[in-house]
């Protein structure tokens, strides 16, 4: 996604977060490029109504998003076109719905007995960043009430407002899509250096982060860039693991409901000799590998 561009005039909120894709041809060119949504200017996310929160889905008892049992709140609108997103209905600025953020905060409550010591609350995507003010507002509240908070972040900006976020962040899960800048924008259709300056942020606060890394054959899987990734990240004092995640094909047909073409037909989910590999090259620089 390329900031600035404006909504399509083709997008229409959806009422069950699917969009409607207008058959006339020259509307359907500007809502798709080369077979994915027209980035969207994504600054009214983060100033839109207080104390609503514009998100996709909340899931109740999550146990892959952050330590413990975790309430997950997805929130909508994101900048990256991943061409293996499992959720792309998570994209569109003006999808969703708006939930008033104390309704979140009672929900973490009534859950808070189930989180134990080591759940609470993560905000996923989308991109949470985008909304970094109201998010940082949620956080301070959930905090006050004991509760601990995981953001999961493909790291798209660093301002002032995402550094008040990231501050009042317990973990941070930080998801790099690829190491080489070419490849990255190949994969996302953006610049990876936003990310890194988010490592390098949350490096400099000693505060922890776990890396997250999707495993796509042929995409992301090349050693010389595993390496190269590692290397960048030896150093760290505050990366706690790294957590490989394997491609897989459950979002494709979420691709095609929303009119747009899945890139990666054909490419299958790594072996299990590829993530061998892959951890073996990451043990090399992290304390601790997990392919989950």
């Amino acid at each position: 996604m390329i900031p600035g561009i404006g909504v399509s005039a083709g997008f229409v909120p959806p009422k069950s977060n699917r969009y409607s894709v207008l058959e006339d041809t020259a509307k359907k060119e500007e809502m798709i490029r080369n077979g994915m949504l027209v980035p969207q200017d994504v600054a009214t996310l983060n100033e839109e109504t207080q104390g609503l929160l514009r998100i996709h889905s909340v899931e109740t008892f999550g146990t892959h998003d952050g330590p413990g049992i975790r309430m997950v709140i997805f929130v909508q609108g994101c900048q990256f076109r991943c061409l293996y997103c499992a959720n792309p209905d998570t994209m569109d600025v003006k999808g969703g719905k708006f939930v008033e953020m104390e309704e979140l905060v009672q929900r973490a409550v009534k859950q808070k007995s189930y989180f134990g010591r080591f759940g609470g609350v993560t905000v996923s995507g989308g991109e949470p960043l985008l909304q970094r003010k109201k998010l940082k507002d949620l956080f301070v509240r959930l905090h006050e009430l004991g509760i601990h908070t995981v953001l999961d972040s493909n790291g798209r900006l660093i301002d002032q407002q995402a550094k008040e976020l990231l501050d009042e962040t317990d973990l941070l899960m930080l998801d790099v899509k690829h190491f080489n800048e070419d490849w990255h924008r190949k994969l996302t259709g953006l610049s990876n250096k936003t990310t890194f300056k988010v490592a390098q942020y949350r490096e400099q606060t000693g505060k922890p982060m776990w890396l997250r890394y999707v495993l796509v054959p042929g995409w992301t899987d090349q050693e010389e860039y595993l390496h190269q990734l590692g290397a960048f990240f030896k150093d760290y004092k505050t990366i706690e693991r790294i957590e490989v995640l394997p491609y897989h094909l459950l979002g494709a047909h979420k691709w095609e409901a929303l009119g747009m073409e899945y890139k990666l037909k054909g490419v299958e989910p790594p072996t299990q000799e590829n993530l061998n590999t892959t951890a073996t090259i990451f043990k090399k620089y992290f304390k601790e590998v997990r392919v989950n």
